[in-house]
């Protein structure tokens, strides 16, 4: 079975959790929890850039509870940015965030 690795990362007042491995629905569940202790934390940013899968089901369990947080989030694949929207967490997708496309995404 698949795990999800949290790699916590501060720098200059900003949290960044870095994850690494599968986001599923049991992981994403793992992930809401961390994100719940950090309290009303301001700038904490979610880099999805190094998971090595990301699963839609893992969006309906972390929208869940968080749509009052203000996250940034980085290395979202389009796919998932719009799952996101659909079930109403507005991104901020930070600065210097570049969008990532699927070979799908790029022919239609």
């Amino acid at each position: 079975m698949a795990g999800l690795e949290i790699h916590r990362e501060e720098f200059r007042g900003r949290l960044t959790l870095r994850l690494e491995g599968t986001l599923d629905g049991r992981t994403a569940l793992q992930l809401r929890r961390s994100l719940e202790e950090l309290g009303s934390r301001e700038e904490v940013v979610v880099d999805f850039t190094h998971l090595r899968e990301f699963r839609d089901t893992a969006v309906g369990v972390l929208t869940h509870g968080l749509r009052d947080r203000k996250l940034e989030f980085r290395g979202l694949a389009g796919h998932h940015e719009r799952m996101f929207r659909y079930f109403g967490l507005s991104l901020d997708l930070g600065p210097t965030s570049q969008a990532w496309y699927s070979p799908e995404e790029l022919l239609s």
